[in-house]
C-alpha cells in the first residue's frame, strides 16, 4: 500500500513494517530540515534522485548494516529510516520537501 499526503486510510490498514503517515511526515521533515540547514540541497536532491530506482535494495542495505548504524541513529531509527526509503514515493515526498524547505519549486 502507497501513502499519499492528505490519504485518509484506516488505522487497520497498517501492519508492524509500515510507517503510519504522521511517523513519514515527521522524518521527511526533519532528514528536510537537516538538509536546509548544512546547505546541501543540490547535492542531496541529486543523490535522491540518481537512486531512486534502488531505493528498496538501499533500505534493505540499512538492515545489513545496521551493527554500524545503530550507534548512530539508534536502533528504532534504522528501522524507521529503512521503511521510509522502502518506498520510491517516500523519496520522493522528501525531495519535494527539500524543494520546499530551501525555496525552490
Amino acid at each position: 500500500m502507497l501513502f499519499r499526503r492528505g490519504a485518509q486510510t484506516d488505522p487497520e490498514d497498517y501492519d508492524d513494517d509500515q510507517l503510519t503517515p504522521e511517523e513519514r511526515d515527521k522524518l521527511i521533515n526533519e532528514l528536510a530540515q537537516k538538509v536546509v540547514d548544512k546547505r546541501m540541497e543540490t547535492p542531496a536532491i541529486m543523490f535522491l534522485e540518481m537512486h531512486k530506482p534502488v531505493t528498496f535494495l538501499a533500505s534493505q542495505s540499512m538492515l545489513v548494516a545496521s551493527p554500524f548504524l545503530v550507534p548512530l541513529f539508534g536502533a528504532e531509527g534504522v528501522q524507521k529510516y529503512s521503511r521510509l526509503f522502502s518506498s520510491v514515493d517516500n523519496v520522493e515526498l522528501l525531495i519535494e520537501r527539500i524543494e520546499e524547505l530551501s525555496g525552490r519549486e
